[in-house]
């Protein structure tokens, strides 16, 4: 048998490995199921409320918000088959060290997709500037990234905290602009009604993502149980995108020509600076 042959069969009696486990855990299996359906559902609802969405501006935020479902519906489709699933031996201090865990890695890989574009929506709503907007975004992968990095590290105990640590350092710029830096933006705009609820419930929906990885499996493994782990982010997911996208969706289908003339203000201004000189 080829090296490669060799490495297809073991993945894919990994993924039956793990879409086993998930099928047989009711607990497990009914939180990514129940993400799916929401998803689903989203994706239908937020397009039908797409549907009078005119202005070049709101139909932007209205695509990076469609996103948004249908990066989960893959993600968790991904999750449930078993595809993004693996297992891994804790290292030596860890409170499961020695023992296989299944890792939901894929979860992620949606995070660094998904929340760029709730990033986004956000950005483009306060009509902050592109310089803060590429910013945070990129901060945001990075917090993903590392996240992931954390999750997955095998070799050593201390580093994968090393890499939580990093994780929420870059957490730390995107909560900075969310909370301190945009809300100007969006007050000068005209948006801050909406966009005030809508970073309280970003900030304190994502503060919960950390805090499960410290004291869930990954972490310190206080809780040991892989689908009461699954489910604390599933009910996260649920809040911090399918209703912040509801929300979000709208207000600015009721209020397009507040996300419109916001568009405008930075590039009047724009126009007029040479004049002054």
């Amino acid at each position: 048998m080829s090296p490669a042959t060799l490495g297809s069969v073991i993945l894919q009696a990994t993924q039956s490995e793990a879409f086993d486990q998930i099928e047989n855990d009711t607990l497990l299996s009914s939180s990514l199921w129940a993400n799916i359906a929401l998803a689903g559902l989203s994706i239908l609802l937020f397009v039908y409320m797409g549907r009078n969405v005119e202005g070049s501006r709101a139909k932007m935020i209205w695509g990076a918000t469609l996103m948004i479902p249908l990066v989960s519906i893959s993600s968790y489709t991904g999750l449930v088959s078993g595809l993004t699933v693996g297992f891994i031996e804790m290292p030596a201090g860890h409170a499961l060290a020695g023992e296989e865990v299944m890792s939901q890695w894929g979860r992620y890989l949606t995070w660094a997709l998904s929340t760029p574009m709730i990033l986004l929506a956000l950005g483009m709503l306060a009509d902050v500037d592109r310089g803060s907007l590429f910013t945070v975004i990129a901060a945001d992968i990075g917090m993903c990234v590392t996240g992931l990095a954390a999750a997955l590290v095998t070799s050593s105990y201390g580093l994968r905290w090393v890499f939580y640590a990093i994780s929420c350092a870059f957490f730390l710029v995107v909560i900075y602009a969310v909370f301190v830096e945009w809300p100007q933006s969006a007050a000068a705009a005209g948006t801050d009604e909406i966009f005030d609820t809508l970073r309280v419930l970003t900030v304190v929906l994502w503060l919960g993502y950390p805090v499960i990885w410290a004291v869930g499996v990954e972490g310190l493994a206080l809780v040991e149980s892989v689908g009461a782990t699954s489910w604390g982010y599933s009910a996260l997911d649920i809040g911090a995108k399918y209703l912040f996208s509801f929300l979000l969706l709208r207000w600015v289908g009721a209020n397009q020509n507040v996300v419109e003339s916001a568009g405008t203000t930075t590039g009047s201004e724009a126009a007029a600076a040479p004049a002054d000189d």
